[in-house]
């Protein structure tokens, strides 16, 4: 069974949000997600947007995303596209819908001049690790995510 990949419409942010909250669950971090559908549709629309985000589609129903965003490299001089969230639906996984939301992002990713495609992959999930260095991504061992949020976020501010 072959998935539509198409750029998401503001009509798609509901099944976005839904693909969303079943990946919080996948993820177990159903108790970090606090933003709201509008949140997401101001996120991806709004003006400015901050996001981007493709779909795909299986007999017309959103099966599967990819949310993304452009950052900048400052030793290659090029942007490039950060994939925040990648999630198939367990029923319509191992049909190569991952695959090709992935191939996607990548000519998504030349066609823009960028200089890589890169994103993170929580440690736990080995599955998703092997599927990664199978396509031929490159675990950066070497690097570790850091994040200022909520209060912290505030007291760094002030």
């Amino acid at each position: 069974m072959s998935a539509t990949l198409r750029l998401a419409t503001a009509e798609d942010v509901s099944a976005i949000f839904a693909l969303i909250q079943a990946l919080s669950e996948y993820e177990k971090l159903a108790h970090e997600m606090v933003g709201a559908e509008a949140d997401l549709h101001r996120g991806l629309f709004g003006t400015p947007s901050y996001a981007e985000s493709v779909v795909a589609e299986v007999n017309g129903q959103v099966v599967g995303f990819a949310l993304y965003f452009y950052n900048f490299s400052t030793f290659l001089m090029k942007p490039g596209i950060y994939l925040e969230d990648l999630f198939v639906l367990p029923e319509y996984r191992r049909q190569g819908i991952a695959t090709d939301l992935l191939k996607y992002l990548a000519s998504r990713a030349l066609s823009q001049g960028c200089g890589r495609l890169e994103w993170s992959v929580l440690d736990w999930n080995e599955s998703a690790i092997t599927f990664y260095q199978r396509i031929g991504a490159v675990l950066m061992d070497e690097w570790t995510g850091c994040r200022v949020t909520g209060a912290a976020l505030e007291n760094l501010a002030s």
